[in-house]
């Protein structure tokens, strides 16, 4: 007879037999970590030993778990730190058992820590996967001390360890695909039924962060000018990492412009670190967001020091779905394209019903009073009546004009109607979205304009300023607004606009949580400052005095 790994077991011999038992049971696992710890179990079970631990080693060699049998440490986690692998642990050879059955007196041993029991013999083996040792088996305390037959059933119960450590990992790394694939599906279901930029990106950071197993995921894309920033964090300590500007020379920006993924054992030893925040973590991978062959950004995963580090399989399924966080920003600005192009061609179409139906049933409908109003002339009718017929006649011509007025205005919106007035009908339009009306104000050249103001002084206004200057200043009221509406959750904000012969100065200021400019949205904000550098401005975000944020946007007039 066999066992699993084909070493040859006579089931007469007492001891065989309960190696076979307990390779059997160690391979019929699929949980690594029931794995490992009934591995523990039964070499201490079949050697007779007191004590039994096995010790998991890093890349570095260092230990990363451990597991144990016999102590009495209810939780594992409650010890100062897993052994390091020095003295006696380290003379262990990679291919063979150690026997030491005379621990104290061993030139390599050190001595035991203050909580650890004190043992008097000693039996250790390596775990070996495919050539490299993946752990070391520790057993003390066997009456009589360890023999031969112990190193060799040992040797033989870590071999089967290994198959069952394989085993579980494949078993593992299918049900993580199948989580990954959920994920998938879950975000591509958010992407298809519109969900909003933001919260499918907030989705798609808390999906990854929870099926990935990792303590914290952060999403890195372009801000304000050429800065990269963490706009996105779930997880913990997300509020303290939102914001966190990301070095054009660290390795969040490296794997953007490359657009391949890493995989880092642990952020803690990293030598550079050019983010001090990220210095508590331990494994970490980044996945790049790639769209159309170009970086938009990048996903960063972060574990924990204790746990373990991530491999190639993680990384494949993360720049899968990041490629997804991707497609929607990609979604995002086509979907917002496509709302502008619907409301262009709405406006057209209730332009040429207007024009095509309502002129027409007006100009007709004048036709006809008209040719009334000269057969009752020719009768000789009262003129009372034809006054009245006259004042129809020219009352629908009246509405012929403004519907004419009106087609035009839908044709090309805002070309005819006044700076000032738009920046009116922003703020009002802000209303709904901040839940109350926000303070508005417009100066020209220090004087504050009346509601009722004049024609003259509202050309005045749009001459000195221009129509390319126009549109930007009503786009940054607009996001100003916008912005305190959805990130501020502020209760007051004034909006003051003052034009002189020499700027446009724009501040808003609100009173509430406060904005940063690294916690702004790519879209939002650094388009604000686009708009500044394009006509050789400024702009800038700063905490208020006593609570909320100042946006202040400035341009040359001269």
């Amino acid at each position: 007879m066999t066992d699993p790994i084909g070493y040859a077991i006579t089931q007469n011999d007492e001891d065989h037999g309960g190696l076979f038992d307990s390779a059997l049971a160690l391979t019929s696992r699929l949980n690594i970590t029931a794995a490992l710890q009934e591995f523990v179990e039964s070499a201490r079970k079949l050697t007779g030993a007191q004590f039994a631990a096995l010790g998991i080693l890093g890349s570095r060699g260092e230990t990363v778990a451990f597991h144990y049998s016999g102590m009495d440490v209810p939780d594992p986690s409650k010890l100062p730190h897993p052994p390091h692998g020095n003295g006696v642990f380290a003379e262990i050879p990679v291919d063979s058992p150690l026997i030491i059955n005379d621990l104290s007196n061993h030139p390599a041993f050190e001595g035991w820590p203050s909580y650890h029991p004190r043992m008097k013999n000693f039996l250790g083996a390596p775990v070996r996967i495919q050539e490299q040792v993946f752990g070391r088996i520790y057993l003390a305390d066997k009456e009589n001390g360890f023999n031969e037959d112990d190193a060799s059933n040992i040797s033989l119960l870590a071999s089967a360890a290994a198959v069952a450590i394989q085993n579980a990992r494949l078993y593992s790394e299918s049900e993580d695909r199948a989580a990954w694939i959920g994920v998938s599906q879950s975000i591509t279901t958010a992407l298809l039924e519109g969900t909003d930029e933001e919260e499918a990106l907030e989705l798609i950071a808390k999906k990854m962060r929870e099926v990935s197993k990792s303590c914290t995921s952060l999403i890195v894309l372009p801000s304000i000018g050429d800065a990269w920033v963490c706009e996105i964090a779930d997880g913990l300590n997300a509020d303290e990492l939102i914001g966190l500007e990301f070095p054009p020379d660290g390795r969040a920006q490296t794997v953007i412009r490359e657009g391949s993924g890493v995989v880092v054992d642990s952020m803690t030893r990293t030598r550079t670190m050019r983010i001090p925040e990220l210095r508590g973590y331990g494994p970490a991978l980044y996945a790049p967001m790639i769209v159309g062959g170009t970086g938009a950004g990048v996903i960063i995963l972060l574990r924990s020091r204790s746990q373990e580090e991530f491999d190639l399989a993680d990384l494949a399924m993360a720049e899968s779905v990041s490629k997804q966080a991707a497609l929607a920003l990609e979604l995002a600005a086509a979907r917002h394209a496509q709302d502008v192009a619907a409301q262009i061609d709405e406006r057209a179409a209730i332009s040429r019903d207007l024009h095509d139906l309502a002129i027409q049933q007006l100009f007709a409908t004048g036709m006809q009073i008209t040719a009334i109003r000269e057969g009752l002339e020719s009768k000789g009718a009262d003129e009372a009546i034809v006054s009245l017929l006259n004042q129809a006649i020219s009352s629908v011509d009246e509405s012929v004009k403004e519907i004419r007025h009106i087609v035009h205005r839908l044709r090309e919106p805002d070309a005819t109607v006044v700076l000032v007035e738009r920046l009116r009908r922003e703020a009002s339009l802000a209303r709904n979205s901040l839940g109350f009306a926000p303070s508005f104000v417009i100066s020209l050249d220090g004087t504050i304009l009346p509601p009722d103001v004049d024609l003259q002084t509202v050309a005045n206004v749009d001459n000195r300023v221009g129509a390319d200057i126009a549109d930007d200043i009503v786009a940054v009221t607009r996001e100003g607004l916008s912005n305190a509406a959805r990130h501020a959750k502020a209760s007051s904000v004034a909006v003051t606009v003052a034009i002189t012969h020499e700027s446009v100065d724009i501040m808003v200021e609100d009173d509430g949580v406060g904005l940063s400019p690294s916690q702004s949205r790519r879209s939002g904000l650094s388009n604000l400052a686009a708009r500044a550098r394009r006509h050789h401005g400024s702009f800038a975000i700063s905490p208020a005095p006593d609570r909320g944020s100042i946006m202040t946007w400035s341009v040359p007039l001269t």
